[in-house]
């Protein structure tokens, strides 16, 4: 292993390990409140269904398609989020020249990772006491496009992160952002019972097709609308992440310096 990559590895570590630190321990109940906030929208959501009487969404219990799409969700949202504000909580490590922008972003985006799987498994556990079933049929399938989810969360974080740098205005843009996201992405509403022309449009948002495959892998006679693919969803994926490293590239100055 050469000096520069054992330097690399090394400083990574280092700042997974201070970034869950922060996240864990920087206020009383942080533990708490990372397991609550998907909780609570589950619960709030599964408490409509069971109040319109709704069993099925497709073809798909229609507790474990809100649990399900909801966790995807949290992961892309609670990805993109973080490493949106990656460079401004660690600005001063850039001090040291072993520390560069991208570091702290890929540390935060891989701690966001571990802590949704753990989070997924204790609401998954917690839905299997109510006679449900928490093994995905297609567990493939399911991995693959919670992947792609979370590296789209991180390409978005990149690229939304050098935005709101050089242009502070877009702090309040992209904290917008994410409400229609939640909405348009078929989180609580069924992508099937949207009309043409507009499902073609939201068809054109990758987390749609990433939650649709989500499902898809979940339940094998889910009802999926047609066009769903996963080469789109990691298209998206690696165009925002190429993208994102340009634009840290030819921004470093900026990011380092402001």
């Amino acid at each position: 292993m050469t000096s520069a990559l054992r330097n690399t590895l090394t400083v990574w570590y280092a700042l997974i390990l201070r970034e869950a630190l922060d996240r864990l321990f920087d206020m009383r109940g942080a533990w708490f409140w990372l397991l609550a906030e998907p909780a609570m929208h589950i619960l709030f959501m599964s408490f409509i269904r069971v109040v319109i009487r709704m069993r099925t969404v497709a073809n798909a219990d229609a507790l474990m398609w809100i649990v399900v799409g909801m966790l995807a969700f949290f992961l892309f949202r609670r990805t993109a989020v973080q490493v949106t504000h990656a460079v401004d909580s660690n600005r001063a490590f850039f001090a040291f020249r072993q520390v560069q922008p991208f570091d702290p972003a890929l540390a935060r985006a891989v701690l966001e990772a571990f802590l949704m799987a753990i989070v997924a498994i204790i609401i998954l556990v917690a839905t299997s006491f109510f006679d449900r079933q928490i093994i995905p049929d297609d567990p493939l399938l399911v991995l693959a496009a919670v992947l792609g989810l979370w590296l789209f969360g991180l390409g978005y974080g990149l690229v939304a992160s050098v935005l709101q740098n050089l242009i502070p205005e877009m702090k309040h843009v992209l904290k917008i952002l994410m409400m229609p996201l939640y909405l348009i992405s078929g989180v609580i509403i069924p992508l099937s019972s949207i009309p043409q022309p507009y499902l073609s449009w939201l068809m054109y948002n990758p987390i749609a097709h990433a939650l649709e495959l989500v499902r898809l892998g979940y339940f094998e006679h889910y009802h999926t609308v047609p066009g769903v693919s996963m080469g789109y969803v990691y298209a998206w994926s690696v165009a925002s992440i190429c993208l994102g490293l340009l634009l840290y590239r030819r921004f470093a100055i900026q990011l380092t310096m402001r």
